[in-house]
């Protein structure tokens, strides 16, 4: 599956943190590996990208995904069953109801996974339902010049999420 710049920016905030109207769990300080994916093993079907976050960048990413999600969103709904978040939501995509539960297991310390299964009404580009899997893993600070809000995306190119969002200045 092929997903545009506009769609993987949109993944990549969510992979950094899921839009809900309620608090996750903070993620530790550093640099996270997130690597994205239709929840397959086609080649070609997942993303990896590196962020760089602090306490501050990573409440900001969070609360920018709760903006969105106020916006979009008529159901949002975080629990607890068993040690790991249930997330069911309805939100609108343009003219498209889509329908989600995912499930997010991990520490946030160290690793956290989220599996994610959508339905779409009508079919979002062509398409009815929908997969993804993210996992995300801590591979240690920053690395030189790098600054908190900072993403390395599969291809090489680094942006800046925060100062992309009017959130920070260079």
């Amino acid at each position: 599956m092929k997903i545009t710049a506009a769609a993987f920016f949109t993944l990549a905030c969510a992979a950094a943190m899921p839009a809900m109207a309620i608090d996750y769990p903070a993620r530790k300080p550093g640099l996270w590996e997130i690597q994205t994916g239709d929840g397959t093993a086609a080649k070609g079907a997942s993303q990896t990208i590196q962020q760089c976050i602090d306490a501050a960048s990573d409440k900001a990413l969070r609360d920018m995904g709760q903006g969105m999600g106020k916006d979009t969103c008529s159901k949002q709904e975080l629990r607890n069953e068993g040690g790991k978040l249930v997330v069911d939501s309805v939100c609108k995509i343009g003219s498209t109801t889509a329908t989600s539960h995912a499930v997010v297991s991990g520490d946030f310390s160290s690793a956290y996974r989220m599996e994610s299964k959508s339905t779409y009404s009508p079919p979002l580009m062509g398409r009815a339902e929908g997969s993804a899997v993210i996992e995300a893993k801590w591979i240690g600070p920053c690395k030189a010049g790098q600054k908190p809000g900072d993403m390395i995306m599969s291809n090489g190119m680094k942006m800046n999420v925060l100062e992309m969002a009017g959130g920070r200045k260079k």
